[in-house]
């Protein structure tokens, strides 16, 4: 009953609290160099109207930002009156752990911003081509495909496109004046992808042409296979290349990004390994550092 008379005397206060806080804004005085001024209390606690703004964006309406201030205080001093009734209540057992906990937080939250900041600084983002095959070439065997890859050349064509037998001679044979003149009239095209060196999940392709589907991708899609499909929306004309199955090893070009990204969080593992141990170091010699335990 005792907090529910808090809550009602903040609540009648707050509509003078925000009128303060607009009336000091409109006079200008929310500048650096400006004293605090409180816009509500609870307890010997405050809370001051440049901890306010510093929330408030800069294209807000004025009801908006009066709308948002009285949620604010109200949601503040809630948590302190929650926070100071807890602090009454709670077993002395609970509130010692909870500094602990507080502590070790604030301790992590220190350290591992310093730490990145460190990496940061210092860190080689540069992944030699050797580095990568070195890294591959040792690792290959957890490197297995979970989905099926293929490589294709492949267009989609309006329907009745006049001149598509041209268009699947010279996809099929695709010699350097086939591209030429693939490419001279792929506007006319719905889709293209000439790319044949590139890998593709085969579930990409299906997404692609709707006429596959998981029940049919193995009659299609495999090594030399050249397939023509059509559905209402237009021809699927396609030159499988290659296919790699599941539990086959990953081409280094197609993993070669998340191999990257692996050696880049292991360089930065091991820096961070380093740093720890180089401060422990340096605090041994220069005694700021001393263990007093003995292990028996």
């Amino acid at each position: 009953m005792h907090f529910l008379k808090h809550s009602i005397k903040i609540t009648a206060f707050l509509s003078g609290v925000v009128a303060l806080f607009f009336a000091l804004s409109c006079e200008g005085i929310w500048k650096k160099d400006t004293d605090n001024t409180p816009l509500a209390r609870v307890g010997d606690t405050y809370l001051y109207r440049e901890e306010v703004q510093a929330l408030l964006r800069d294209n807000i309406s004025k009801e908006d930002s009066a709308s948002f201030v009285s949620n604010y205080i109200n949601t503040w001093a809630t948590k302190q009156l929650l926070l100071s009734k807890a602090k009454i209540n709670l077993s002395e057992e609970k509130l010692a752990e909870f500094e602990r906990l507080v502590a070790n937080y604030r301790t992590d939250l220190y350290t591992r911003a310093y730490k990145e900041a460190l990496v940061q600084q210092s860190e080689d983002t540069t992944i030699s081509t050797a580095q990568l095959r070195d890294f591959y070439d040792k690792q290959k065997e957890n490197f297995k495909l979970k989905e099926k890859l293929v490589k294709l050349r492949f267009v989609e064509l309006p329907n009745q496109f006049l001149n598509k037998d041209e268009v699947i001679e010279r996809l099929k044979r695709f010699n350097s004046e086939d591209l030429m003149y693939l490419d001279s009239i792929g506007v006319q095209f719905k889709k293209l992808n000439f790319n044949d060196s590139l890998w593709i999940r085969a579930s990409r392709v299906i997404e692609e042409v709707p006429p596959l589907n998981l029940e049919n991708q193995d009659r299609y899609l495999k090594k030399s296979q050249f397939f023509e499909l059509e559905d209402a929306s237009g021809v699927y004309l396609a030159k499988v290349t290659g296919v790699l199955r599941v539990n086959d090893i990953a081409p280094l070009s197609y993993i070669e990004p998340t191999l990257r990204q692996v050696l880049l969080n292991r360089r930065k593992l091991e820096y961070i390994r380093k740093l720890e141990t180089d401060i422990i170091d340096e605090a041994t010699r220069e005694e700021e550092f001393e263990v007093y335990y003995e292990q028996d």
